[in-house]
């Protein structure tokens, strides 16, 4: 196992409120969180992670940041996390799936184009033998 050592430090109680909001809506221990933070921090957010996970940050108003955590207070279990993600996650379904509709609406398009040029070529091809 890793050898570990302690951090200490006295922050502000504003933040230190923030910091303990953040951490439990993870549902990390303080230690993780922590870490979590400081590896993010020395990756500088973004960069690819070691077990092949990237960081997405973004800050959001106040007014949606009380909203989200509204709506955690009433799913206990569902993380923060776990709830971004689950939104990312269902909205980039519905958005590829709606491409693959539109795709093979596109290739039955092009396939219909086809047969239809492929008969109006046998319907000329007969005018002229006609003729």
């Amino acid at each position: 196992m890793e050898k570990r050592k302690n951090l200490c430090a006295m922050i502000p109680e504003e933040l230190h409120g923030r910091v303990k909001q953040e951490q439990e809506a993870l549902a990390l221990t303080l230690a993780q969180y922590v870490e979590m933070v400081l590896e993010e921090h020395f990756k500088k957010g973004g960069k690819e992670m070691a077990n092949g996970t990237r960081t997405l940050a973004f800050q959001v108003s106040e007014e949606l940041f009380a909203r989200v955590k509204g709506y955690l207070a009433k799913h206990p279990g569902l993380s923060q996390r776990e709830f971004v993600i689950g939104l990312i996650t269902r909205e980039l379904e519905r958005y590829e799936a709606e491409m693959a509709g539109e795709n093979m609406m596109e290739a039955e398009g092009a396939e219909g184009n086809t047969a239809e040029a492929g008969e109006a070529r046998e319907a000329q091809e007969t005018d002229t033998e006609t003729s």
